[in-house]
This record gives C-alpha cells, sequence and structure tokens, in this order.
C-alpha cells in the first residue's frame, strides 16, 4: 500500500514537472536574413556557418547587422565582425567592431569602439554588456555619455532601458555649459535630465560651490534640492540647512531647518530656520528664531527678530529686524519694535519704544541711534532724541540714580559708553557715597546740562551746567515721593543678560521641536533611498500628442 502511494506521489510530481517545463517557452532560434556568402568552414567554424558580405541577423524583435559572422545553430550562438550594429526598436542601437550574442540566454556583449546610442543620449565606451531580459546595458570601462545638454564620464555604469536612466557606482563628472557635477553615486534620466545625487557630492560653477550627500538637480531647468549635510558657498557666504532648495536660473535658494548663513567678509552669521536668498538682488530674508551675529573684535552682537532681511552688495548691507526685536552683546542690551543698520553710514536705528542697558543703567527714549566707526569697526556714539531717561539701581540701598532730559549724546570708548551729555530740562536724583560706600547725601537738582563721565559702565563724575537749582540731601531730609522722578519705571526685570535672553519662550519651545525634526528626519533618511519623483518617471507622458491634421485642412493640402 505504502509503495503504492509513493509510486502516485511521485507519478504527480514528475507530471507537474514535465508540466512546468512545457509551459516554458522554448528560446528562439537566431534567423539569417541575409548574406552575400553562407558557407561551412568546419576548420574556421566549427559545428557553425560562415556568413559574410551584408549580414543581417533577426531574434525575437531585435536586427543585427555586420560584414562579418559565425553563427552556431546548436548553442543559438552568434560572433560578429565589423561595422557590427543590434538594433531594438526605436529605443536602443548598439554599434562596435566585434559583438557576440546568445539568443538563449538573450545577452549581448560588443567590445572596440562600442557607442550604444537611445533617442536622448549616446554612450561610448571600450565594451559594453546588455542583458535583454532585464533590459539593462553595463559597462565597465571609462565611459562617456553625451546628450543635448550634458556630458557625463565615468569609470563604469549601467543603463536601464525602459526608465531611460543611466546609474553610476563609481567616480562620475556631469559637465554642463553652466558646471559641474562630481559624485561617486549618481542617478542620471537621459530624457528628462533629472539627476539623483546619493553620498558626498559636488556641483562648481563661477557662481557657487554646492555640496550635498542627498539630491536632486533638474539639469534642464537648473532647478535643485538638496538633503542631508548640503550647503551652497558664495565668493562671500556660506549656506547650511537640513534642506536646501535652488534655483539657478536667478540664483535663488531657500533653505529649512537648522538654517545658517555665514558672511566670510563682513564677519557675521544669521541663524533661523527658514531662509530665502536672492543672490542676484543682495538680499536675504530669514525667520523662524532668527538671529545675526556680528563678529566685532573679541566681542559679538546677537540681533533677534522674528524676521530679519539683510539686503545691499558688500560695503553697503542693511539689516533690518522685525517685531519684538532684542539684541545683546557682553556689555550692552536692548529691546525695540524694530532694528534697522545701514553698513555704508555705520548707523543702527532702534525703532519703537527703544530700551537699551548698558551695563546696570537702564536708558530709554522716543528715539535712538547707535553709529559705529567704519574705520574701527567699533561704536562711536549714541544719540537719544526726545524723553531721555538714565536709571540705576543703588547698589547698597532700595533707591534709584536718575537722570532725565530732552536728548542724550554719548562717546564709546574701547566699546564701552563713556562720555555722556543730557541736554535740555535736565533732572537728577542721584545717591552720592563716599569712599567707603556710606550715603553722604541725595542730590537732586535741574540744569540746562549734564555731563556724565563713566568708568566700566558705572558713573564715575557728574557735571552740572546753566542755571543749576538744588541741592544735596541728607536721606532723612527727601521723601520717598520726592527721591523719583516723573515718568520713571524701572525695567530690571527685562534686562537681556546673556545671548539666550534674546529669545522668548516660545522661540526656544520652536527651536527645540525643529531641531528634533531635524535629527528625526536624518534618523529617517539615512537608512531610505531617496524617492524618485513623479515628475521624473511621468516625464515622457507629458510630452504633447501630436495633433490630428483637420479635415477642412487634409483637402486644401491635397
Amino acid at each position: 500500500m505504502k509503495k503504492s502511494l509513493f509510486f502516485i506521489s511521485f507519478c504527480l510530481l514528475l507530471l507537474s514537472v514535465q508540466t512546468i517545463f512545457a509551459q516554458a517557452p522554448k528560446p528562439k532560434t537566431i534567423n539569417i536574413e541575409n548574406a552575400d556568402l553562407v558557407e561551412v568552414n568546419e576548420v574556421l567554424v566549427p559545428d557553425g556557418v560562415l556568413l559574410t558580405g551584408n549580414v543581417k541577423i533577426n531574434h525575437d524583435g531585435i536586427v543585427l547587422t555586420c560584414n562579418k559572422a559565425y553563427v552556431f545553430k546548436k548553442e543559438n550562438y552568434l560572433k560578429a565582425f565589423g561595422n557590427v550594429q543590434l538594433v531594438q526598436g526605436d529605443t536602443l542601437f548598439l554599434n562596435s567592431k566585434y559583438a557576440e550574442y546568445s539568443g538563449n540566454s538573450k545577452k549581448a556583449f560588443a567590445t572596440g569602439d562600442a557607442v550604444m546610442s537611445s533617442p536622448d543620449a549616446t554612450l561610448k565606451t571600450d565594451t559594453i554588456n546588455f542583458d535583454r531580459n532585464i533590459q539593462q546595458v553595463f559597462y565597465n570601462t571609462k565611459g562617456t555619455i553625451v546628450n543635448k545638454d550634458n556630458v557625463l564620464v565615468s569609470k563604469s555604469g549601467r543603463y536601464f532601458v525602459e526608465e531611460k536612466k543611466f546609474q553610476f557606482l563609481t567616480a562620475v563628472t556631469i559637465t554642463n555649459p553652466k558646471y559641474v557635477i562630481k559624485s561617486n553615486h549618481l542617478d542620471y534620466y537621459s530624457n528628462s535630465g533629472h539627476t539623483y545625487l546619493f553620498g558626498p557630492s559636488t556641483i562648481t560653477s563661477q557662481a557657487n560651490y554646492i555640496y550635498t550627500e542627498k539630491g536632486f538637480y533638474d539639469t534642464k531647468k537648473n532647478l535643485a534640492h538638496f538633503l542631508r549635510r548640503s550647503y551652497i558657498k558664495y565668493d562671500d557666504r556660506l549656506i547650511e540647512g537640513d534642506s536646501l532648495y535652488y534655483n539657478r536660473n536667478v540664483e535663488f535658494a531657500s533653505a529649512t531647518r537648522n538654517v545658517k548663513i555665514t558672511d566670510s567678509i563682513n564677519r557675521g552669521i544669521v541663524k533661523g530656520h527658514y531662509a530665502e536668498i536672492y543672490k542676484l538682488k543682495d538680499s536675504m530674508f530669514v525667520t523662524k528664531r532668527a538671529v545675526a551675529i556680528n563678529l566685532v573684535e573679541k566681542d559679538s552682537v546677537y540681533i533677534h527678530g522674528q524676521k530679519l532681511m539683510v539686503t545691499g552688495k558688500e560695503g553697503e548691507r542693511i539689516l533690518r529686524a522685525f517685531k519684538n526685536v532684542r539684541f545683546y552683546k557682553i556689555d550692552m542690551s536692548g529691546k525695540c519694535d524694530s532694528i534697522h543698520s545701514n553698513s555704508k553710514t555705520a548707523l543702527t536705528k532702534l525703532i519703537g519704544n527703544p530700551i537699551l542697558w548698558n551695563g546696570e543703567s537702564q536708558i530709554t527714549g522716543d528715539i535712538m541711534h547707535l553709529i559705529g566707526d567704519n574705520t574701527t569697526k567699533k561704536l562711536d556714539s549714541l544719540k537719544v532724541l526726545n524723553n531721555t531717561f538714565i536709571v540705576s539701581r543703588d547698589t547698597l540701598g532700595t533707591g534709584y540714580n536718575q537722570v532725565k532730559g530732552l536728548n542724550l549724546f554719548g562717546k564709546f570708548r574701547d566699546g564701552k559708553l563713556h562720555d555722556v551729555d543730557v541736554i535740555k530740562n535736565t533732572e537728577v536724583v542721584y545717591y552720592m557715597r563716599n569712599d567707603n560706600n556710606e550715603l553722604i547725601g541725595i542730590n537732586k537738582n535741574v540744569s540746562s546740562k549734564i555731563n556724565l563721565i563713566l568708568e566700566n559702565n558705572d558713573i564715575e563724575t557728574i557735571t552740572f551746567f546753566n542755571k543749576v537749582d538744588g541741592d544735596i540731601y541728607p536721606e532723612a531730609d527727601l521723601p520717598e515721593n520726592a527721591r523719583k522722578l516723573k515718568g520713571l519705571r524701572w525695567r530690571g526685570d527685562e534686562r537681556i543678560k546673556s545671548k539666550d535672553d534674546i529669545f522668548t519662550a516660545e522661540d526656544n519651545e520652536l527651536n527645540d521641536k525643529l531641531v528634533q525634526e531635524g535629527k528625526d528626519q536624518e534618523a529617517k533618511d539615512k537608512d531610505t533611498p531617496m524617492k524618485v519623483r513623479k515628475e521624473t518617471l511621468d516625464y515622457d507622458k507629458k510630452k504633447p500628442a501630436v495633433k490630428p491634421v483637420p479635415k477642412a485642412a487634409a483637402k486644401a493640402t491635397k
């Protein structure tokens, strides 16, 4: 019984195997369509046929022509010599001095000035292999690919016939009239000119230098999108970001997440999480926790606003910061609604409710200007117009030192405010102490002008000019309400004491969110291949169809 069951199972298995083999199509035979001379020469072509002159051979949709061929019918195999051309429809033409082709494996080998042509590109190399089963052409000798827009040179490569894609896994160079691309891993679609870059890659032109480790470049439209450790370098600026978009036609770039723009000439850095750069217009726009950092000697000035704009060419640049602007340097900080800073005039305007902290002193007024020196690259002077008010805490007591007037004019020395004049309707409340820091009285008076000399941001001397009216009062003789000038508003809790204080809690929350998104995206991209864009896959579908000739027009042409 067991033997019978085994026999039946074996028969069923044998039947299924025979069925599978019966269903598998047999390789088509190589057909000889033409030759000037056909002969059998066992010495020269054992078990084969020698074809000479105008040889034409057909096999399963391809046509091969040459000067001479050896055809081995048993092996369904041939060797072709002289002016060899293998043609597959209207999609691929393979020319060489010598070629071999197997009808069973449907694979071709061509060498000797081998040239592969498609409707969109031509490949020239020494040796080419063509596998018809998977519709791929590959070569391992130096090759040059030429099409309407670019010249590609590589040590090896692979061409996917149906996708019209060249793939390079070794050093490849694309030369375009406007730039040169170099990479060790690059996919190039010959019909669309779309290029996908993987791993360290560079794009060099007269305008700039681009580096990326993952990116897309449309060589026809000159549009690009770069990811992962990418940057664009101009003569004076370096643009970095997690994601960079670039339009070479108008020299426009935008950057998203972890954006950093370095100005090497002006020693400045602008950071944020979104930026737009218009090189031809010499302008830049940055937002999302934007900060401009200007490096001055051993100090740095940090300016933050919801939006930052930098316009103008070298030496004439203007920085604008908008909405809730804050700035900081080691011994000075401030706030205002907006800032306008002109590098040509070295004038910085603090616009809208300006407040400045110089050391321990708080300075306010309607209009506030900081003026620099373009020669020394240092702060030169300070101007405050209308409703000037200077306040500082009495270091050992609970009172406030106050200077009030119409306008203020100050001079800086070595980057620190040193000489200050307050003019018109000036008033003073000043806590006077001796060398032992003992309070000797409170000076309260009015005059037409006051001069302050500061050392290390502390008042060293006060000088009153013209129509001085007031006195030095013992502490007990001056009531509390008389110790405060009208309009006094101490805002010490708002003082910006570090470069981190220029950001609000909302700014920091947004920053943490975007930085984490960047890390998550990088981790995801690291193990995820770049997706081929829909416009690449659908490129040929977008080509306009040939319109039929209207009947009336057709009759007219007859």
